[in-house]
């Protein structure tokens, strides 16, 4: 015990308190971000100890701060390649590193944020060698007066636009839709096609994921998630629907091919066209699809 109180005196005597005096300028591309004090981060001043927990919230606002997405290359509406961007993240070891050794030293003091970069998933050059072969499309037909549900056609299509499917990867409709909601524009469509369930908020979307169905389903892909609606829709031939759900069913299926694919989906009219385009590379073996009842469902209105 003597010994245990003999070392603690002796630590505490070669102990230095940290100089409190000063702040730390955090700075991003020469714009400060956050002044932060010492004396606002310091557990025990004696002890020269940082507060853990207030060092762990700041560093995920500087985080969120600096934090820029990358964004895909990807194909406009004029059929023009737009490049890729990079992202950037904090760089979490290196900014708590330069951190202690700021917060130790004197006086006023800039910190430089670090960063990491951040690639983008698509980048202009794989986009280039993946548009050049059309090895599959489906059109569906809508009335496009209703506008509740053209606009959630319209959404759903804009999400799977441009996504790129890797060899041996799984695409799920769900996860890149996301939840369909009224923050991102989905409205409730009351006026639904005939033999169609609704969905309430985001009613068409199943339009979209049966569309893209037949259109994977040409092209060779493996279908390993698909599900059709308890009654006929009129929109595709019997049997060839996939109904879709964010707290229920999913549309999944997998890249078998050696070579990614492309998928291109647009709306225009009353026509929801969805092509699948790959590399001059790619072998498949198409399937023989029927194409979708070109004459415009029925509708009825179901509250």
């Amino acid at each position: 015990m003597m010994q245990i109180l003999l070392s603690i005196i002796l630590t505490f005597q070669f102990i230095q308190p940290v100089d409190l005096s000063g702040n730390i300028s955090i700075s991003y591309k020469e714009n400060e971000i956050k002044s932060v004090s010492r004396s606002d981060l310091v557990l025990h001043p004696i002890l020269n100890l940082i507060d853990e927990q207030k060092l762990d919230d700041l560093t995920e606002y500087i985080d969120t701060a600096v934090y820029k997405a990358p964004v895909d290359a990807f194909i406009n509406d004029q059929n023009q390649l737009i490049s890729e961007e990079k992202g950037f993240k904090l760089d979490e070891v290196k900014f708590t590193k330069q951190f202690y050794k700021y917060f130790y030293s004197k006086g006023y003091t800039t910190l430089d944020v670090p960063v990491q970069t951040i690639y983008p998933r698509v980048d202009s050059e794989l986009l280039s060698s993946i548009k050049v072969k059309q090895i599959s499309h489906y059109i569906t037909f809508f009335n496009n007066r209703n506008k509740q549900r053209s606009q959630n056609i319209h959404l759903a299509s804009e999400a799977i636009n441009n996504h790129v499917v890797f060899p041996g990867e799984v695409f799920s409709f769900n996860s890149v839709v996301g939840n369909r909601t009224t923050e991102k524009g989905y409205l409730p469509a009351p006026i639904i096609v005939r033999g169609e369930l609704s969905e309430g908020v985001g009613g068409g979307i199943c339009q979209v994921s049966s569309t893209l169905f037949n259109a994977v389903d040409r092209a060779g892909v493996k279908i390993i998630e698909r599900y059709s609606h308890s009654r006929k829709v009129p929109y595709v031939p019997p049997n060839r629907d996939a109904t879709v759900s964010w707290y229920g069913p999913d549309f999944t299926f997998k890249n078998q091919h050696n070579q990614p694919l492309l998928i291109r989906s647009k709306v225009s009219g009353g026509q929801l066209i969805i092509n699948i385009f790959s590399s001059e590379a790619i072998e498949i073996n198409k399937k023989t699809i029927p194409d979708a009842p070109k004459k415009l469902p029925l509708e009825v209105t179901d509250f």
